[in-house]
C-alpha cells in the first residue's frame, strides 16, 4: 500500500478542494452544507464547529484569523482561528468571489468581472479602498507585499493597502481562466508562471519585468495554474497526465501517462512523488517519473494536498482522509 489512513471525516457532501484551508496544526473545512469546522490536524478532533452559510467560494486562512465567503449571504466573515467567533464581517456586492489575503489586507473581488474590488483591515475589516467600476482578475496571489492580478493579456501587481498599480506584464497571448481556482504559480521570490492560451506558459519576473515564454505544449493543456513540487514544474495535460518540466529552462523531463485522468495536486514522498487517478487509483512515482506502485483507494478522488513531511490529505467524493506515504519496500 501507498500510504495508511491515520483519520477520517464524513463530509455529507461532495467534497471541495476550494473549501479547505490547512495550517500546521488545524485543517478547516466545509461540511453539512452550512457549517463550517476546525478540526486538530493529527487526530481529526473537533476545535470548533460554526454555522457559516453554503458552498463557500473561499476559504482562506491568514495568521490567526479565518476568512470565509459562502455563496448565499453576500458577505465576507472574518472568524477567530482558535475559537471559530466572528470577528468581523462585511457586506458585499451579490455574486462577489475571489478573497486573498496579506498579513495585514484582505482583497475581495473581480470574480468574473462580477463586481468591483475592495480591500479590508485584516484585524478590524476596516474598508480601505475599492475600485469604482466592475473588474476581472483571475484568482489574485500575495507576491512581494503586493496582490498580482490578471485579466486578458496582461498582468499587474498592486499595492494591497491603497490599490495602487506597482507594476505591469503584458503577456503574449491571453490568460487562462481558471474561475475561482489559482492562476499564478510562484517558482522563486521573483519569478512567476502564468498559462496562456491553450498550450502556453509564460514567465513574468519582478525586478526586471521580462515576460519570457516557458513552456509550449503540441496538445491543449488543462486550465490550471502550473504546481511546483519536489524542484519540479507540473502541468496537467487535458483530459490526460502530468508532464514534469525542468524550472530552469522549461525543458520536459519526464511524462506521466498512466492511461486515465489525474486529478490535482501531486505529492512528494520519500522516493520521488504520489498522484491520483479520478477513478480512485494511488500511483507512487520515482523521481524520474516511473511508475513503482500503485493502489487502490476505494473511492473516488476529488484531489490530493500535500502537507509535507510524508502526509497528505486526501479529498474524496463525500470523505476528508488524512493519509501517512508508507515507504516504499522494493521487491515486496
Amino acid at each position: 500500500m501507498i500510504g495508511k489512513t491515520l483519520w477520517e471525516r464524513q463530509l455529507h457532501q461532495r467534497g471541495s478542494a476550494s473549501a479547505l484551508a490547512v495550517t500546521e496544526d488545524r485543517v478547516v473545512l466545509h461540511e453539512r452544507h452550512t457549517r463550517l469546522v476546525c478540526l486538530d490536524r493529527h487526530d481529526c478532533s473537533v476545535r470548533w464547529d460554526v454555522p457559516i452559510g453554503t458552498w463557500p467560494r473561499a476559504v482562506v486562512v491568514a495568521g490567526d484569523r479565518c476568512l470565509v465567503l459562502p455563496q448565499d449571504t453576500d458577505q465576507l466573515f472574518c472568524l477567530d482561528l482558535t475559537a471559530g467567533s466572528v470577528v468581523w464581517r462585511a457586506g458585499l456586492p451579490q455574486y462577489s468571489g475571489h478573497v486573498v489575503a496579506t498579513a495585514e489586507t484582505v482583497v475581495v473581488g473581480g470574480w468574473r468581472g462580477y463586481t468591483p474590488m475592495s480591500a479590508f483591515d485584516l484585524k478590524d475589516g476596516r474598508p480601505l479602498w475599492r475600485t469604482r467600476r466592475r473588474m476581472a482578475t483571475v484568482l489574485p496571489l500575495p507576491w512581494d507585499g503586493g496582490v498580482l492580478l490578471g485579466d486578458g493579456s496582461e498582468a499587474w501587481l498592486i499595492d494591497p493597502r491603497d490599490g495602487r498599480e506597482l507594476d505591469r506584464w503584458r503577456l503574449p497571448e491571453s490568460l487562462v481562466e481558471t474561475d475561482g481556482h489559482p492562476a499564478f504559480t510562484m517558482i522563486g521570490p521573483d519569478r512567476c508562471l502564468v498559462p496562456c492560451g491553450l498550450r502556453s506558459v509564460v514567465s513574468i519576473r519582478l525586478s526586471s519585468g521580462l515576460v519570457e515564454r516557458f513552456f509550449r505544449h503540441d496538445a491543449d493543456l488543462s486550465s490550471s495554474a502550473a504546481q511546483f513540487t519536489g524542484g519540479v514544474v507540473w502541468l496537467r495535460e487535458r483530459g490526460a497526465g502530468y508532464l514534469a518540466i525542468d524550472p530552469e529552462d522549461g525543458s520536459v523531463l519526464w511524462n506521466v501517462d498512466v492511461r486515465q485522468p489525474l486529478v490535482g495536486e501531486v505529492v512528494r514522498d520519500s522516493e520521488g512523488f504520489v498522484v491520483a487517478g479520478a477513478g480512485g487509483l494511488l500511483f507512487r512515482l520515482r523521481s524520474d517519473g516511473h511508475v513503482l506502485e500503485r493502489s487502490s483507494s476505494v473511492t473516488r478522488v476529488a484531489a490530493l494536498r500535500d502537507l509535507g513531511a510524508g502526509e497528505m490529505l486526501m479529498v474524496t467524493k463525500g470523505t476528508l482522509r488524512m493519509i501517512a506515504i508508507d515507504p516504499y519496500r522494493r521487491g515486496e
